[in-house]
């Protein structure tokens, strides 16, 4: 008869929590939307952006392999549905499309993007 043995070391985490794939993508990049391809207010965002020189980094949620849990994590984080667009600037949650117009126009959006370094000009 055998000793029985050491029970085996947990197994190592191979991916990342939604929050720590969303903390990862906002604290690395100076502007990221996550966003969903059929969403039309996320492309109001992403347009947005795209015309003012800014190339965010943009997650498409439903074309990501955990897009379903980043969405709920989205959601948690920004406490309000639809979590998406949810944009983030120099690591930090700006809001949803709303937000994002808000700034652009009463003019807090370019300094944002300027101190993010996602706008040089």
């Amino acid at each position: 008869m055998e000793a029985p043995s050491a029970p085996s070391p947990p197994p190592k985490r191979l991916e990342m929590s939604p929050y720590e794939i969303v903390h990862q993508l906002a604290s690395s990049n100076a502007v990221v939307v996550f966003s969903t391809t059929d969403c039309c207010m996320s492309t109001v965002a992403k347009r947005l952006l795209y015309s003012l020189g800014v190339g965010p980094a943009v997650v498409e949620l439903d074309q990501h392999a955990s897009g379903v849990d980043i969405k709920a994590a989205l959601y948690q984080l920004a406490g309000r549905q639809p979590s998406v667009p949810a944009v983030f600037i120099r690591g930090n949650f700006l809001g949803g499309v709303e937000a994002l117009m808000a700034n652009h126009i009463n003019g807090s959006l370019i300094p944002l993007l300027k101190d993010a370094g996602a706008l040089w000009l």
